[in-house]
Formats: C-alpha cells, structure tokens, sequence
C-alpha cells in the first residue's frame, strides 16, 4: 500500500498536478491529522486522486528527480516553487535524441520531398516508389534509422500523397489546341463564334468505335445468387468483328447508329445520311458536326464532303490526341461497361441487333451530359501546364 502510494505521489508531483489534500481522522486520538504532503506549499490543486487516503506517513522527497521523456510544461511561482499547469493547458512535446515517435518538421518536409521525386532521378533501378522502398530509402539517406513504416504512411496520408499510384495523361501536341478546343467548348455551351445558338441549330458528336469482338462463350454463364456474384466463363470462340458507328445529339441526349462490318469513308457516309435525313435535322438551320481526326472524316476532306451532301451541315473537328473532348466517347463507354464486357455473342447478327437494340433502350430514357468543362477551364489548365 505504502508503494502504492508513493508512486501516485511522484506521478503527480512528476507532471505538476495539484492535489486537494484533505485531513485523516485517525481511531486512536479521534482528531485530524494533517498528511506529512499537506505541509508542503500549496502547489497541488485538482481533481487528482486523493493521496492522503493511506495511514502512513510518505517522506517527501529531498532529492531532484530527472525529467522523464514525456512531460508537462508548468509555470513557475513568485518564490520559485511549481504553481501549477498552465492556464491555457498547453503541452510542449520535447525529442529525445534516439527516441522514437516524435520526429521534427524538417524530417517530415525531406521525406515528402523524396517521395515527390521520380526513383531514377537517384539512380534507383524503379519505376516508382513503393511503401517498403520509401522505407529503406529514408533510412539510408537521411539516417532516421527509428522511423516505421506506418510513420512514412501517416505522412504521405496527410499530405494526399501516394507514390505507387499513376494516372494516364496526354500533352497536347496541336499548335492549334487551345484555338480548337474552345469552338467545341462553346458549342457544349450553346454558343458559336460568340453568337448563342438558335432554337433550330443543333450539335452532333460522332465518332467509330471499330473492333468489337463477337465472343460466344464455351459455356453459359450463371447468374448472381445471395451470397455469390455472377459467373461468366473464361474461354469463348471467336466470330470476328464489327464496327459500331454512332452520333450523339449533345443538348437533346439522344444517339443514332449503325453497325457495320469496317469503318471507314463509306461507312461513316451512311451514318450521316442516317442522321440527317431524320427531322428534325433535316429541316433544320445548322447541324454541326464534332468529329476527330480519324481517317473515315480527315479534316482535309470531310468538311467540303460534308457541305456538298448538306449544305446545312458544318464540320467541326477536334484538336490531334483530343478525342476525351468529344461527348461520344462517354456513350461508347456505357455501352462497353453495360453490355459488352460480360456479353455471350451468339454471332455477328445476333451482336449487330443487340447493340441496336441498346442503342432503342438508352433513348428511352437519354438525358445530355452534364458537361461542366468550359473553355475557360481549358484556358487555366493550359497556363498551368505553361508553368
């Protein structure tokens, strides 16, 4: 008990806490009796345990006991004696050399840093920095031999950072880029040449979406059940492929297609005749069309080809390696993830009919994109690649 009590005293005495010591009656004498702690200054005052409680008499230590690693900062009295925390309650967390866990900022700033840099860059023969290699290599470089794994990770977590992660990107390479892109922003915005579109002015994106495979399953797949996902067999037969032709009306949400055996100036002729020979494009002001840089509408050629077929129609190509601008790649997309990734093909006209068939039901209920991009977001980006 007498232990007990010892250690309480310097556990409280250690960190500066004052204690409300309150008197002992004792059995003999029947009067109070004040605990040897309480002769001491009034230097412990809190809701800290009572250290008066036992019926022994504590020594106050008459010696200076050393700081411990962890420790509360107290302020200092008029006579020199502990007064207590602080009134703001503030801690101040001091490293020990050698100690782990407690690193200081500039640790911290070098190991991001190293981690914003390629690994080639210190003649690393990696591609990129994993977890466990940004571990060895801090503690080589920068002799922090107590630093963990889950340290690196809390810091790269707090700064949104993770090396092992890659995104695909794509420099413009069209001196034209940004003259380009912003005709086809401003049309997904209602607006040609700095003049709003009209109410019978209407906006196509259009594009291939060339060899898609006709696969036939060796065996039916099975269909999802409580408790186990769907199955879908791994080897199929192969029937060919074919060419899914489609344009896309940006501000109604609507697509139109075709499928064909190949793409090319033919194919895509037809899917134009296909489009514009329908009402209300047909009757209409402007029809512009958004399309690529692909051989079956190469701008050298299909603008003229276009105009001479109808003359309401207006080609409007993309810039080189800007096929992400165009909306019809966002309805390809669906298509892929929704019908043909999992697909039993039972042939090419079975295939050739079920797409069109998908192409009905997407119209169904089509809704245009909700297209927030504009060409004065193209415009910072740019600037900021500049830099």
């Amino acid at each position: 008990m007498a232990r007990k009590g010892l250690k309480q005293f310097l556990e409280v005495s250690s960190c500066a806490i004052r204690s409300t010591i309150l008197p002992l009656r004792t059995r003999k004498f029947g009067k109070r009796k004040r605990c040897p702690a309480a002769e001491m200054p009034h230097m412990f005052k809190s809701n800290a345990p009572d250290l008066c409680s036992i019926s022994i008499n504590i020594p106050v230590p008459s010696v200076r006991w050393p700081r411990t690693r962890w420790g509360c900062t107290s302020k200092r009295s008029a006579n020199g004696g502990n007064g207590g925390l602080r009134k703001d309650l503030s801690l101040r967390i001091v490293r020990v050399r050698g100690a782990q866990g407690v690193f200081p900022p500039e640790d911290e700033a070098q190991v991001i840093a190293l981690a914003c840099e390629f690994p080639s860059r210190f003649n690393l023969p990696l591609s990129h920095f994993t977890l466990t290699e940004l571990l060895a290599f801090v503690k080589g470089r920068l002799d922090i031999p107590s630093i963990s794994q889950s340290t690196i990770w809390r810091w790269l977590h707090h700064h949104a950072l993770r090396p092992w992660k890659t995104r695909m990107w794509l420099f413009p390479r069209d001196p034209d880029f940004l003259a380009k892109a912003t005709l086809v922003l401003d049309l997904y915005q209602g607006m040609w040449q700095g003049q709003p579109l009209g109410p019978d002015d209407f906006v196509i994106c259009a594009d291939e979406k060339p060899g898609i495979q006709v696969l036939q399953r060796c065996h039916p797949g099975t269909p999802p059940q409580p408790g186990r996902d769907a199955r879908v067999e791994h080897e199929y037969i192969r029937h060919g492929t074919i060419a899914y032709l489609a344009a896309l009306d940006v501000h109604a949400g609507t697509v139109t297609g075709r499928v064909d055996d190949k793409t090319g100036i033919d194919p895509f002729g037809r899917l134009v005749h296909t489009v514009m020979r329908k009402r209300p494009y047909r009757t209409a002001r402007r029809v512009f069309w958004i399309v690529d840089n692909g051989a079956s509408h190469h701008p050298n050629t299909f603008p003229q080809r276009l105009k001479d077929m109808y003359p309401n129609a207006i080609a409007v190509h993309l810039p080189k390696h800007a096929s992400w601008l165009n909306q019809i790649e966002l309805f390809f997309s669906i298509l892929q993830r929704k019908l043909l990734s999992r697909l039993d093909a039972h042939g090419r006209t079975w295939l050739s009919q079920t797409i069109i068939d998908f192409e009905r039901h997407y119209n169904r209920t089509a809704q245009p994109f909700n297209w927030r991009f504009t060409a004065a977001d193209l415009k910072d980006r740019t600037m900021k690649l500049a830099y």
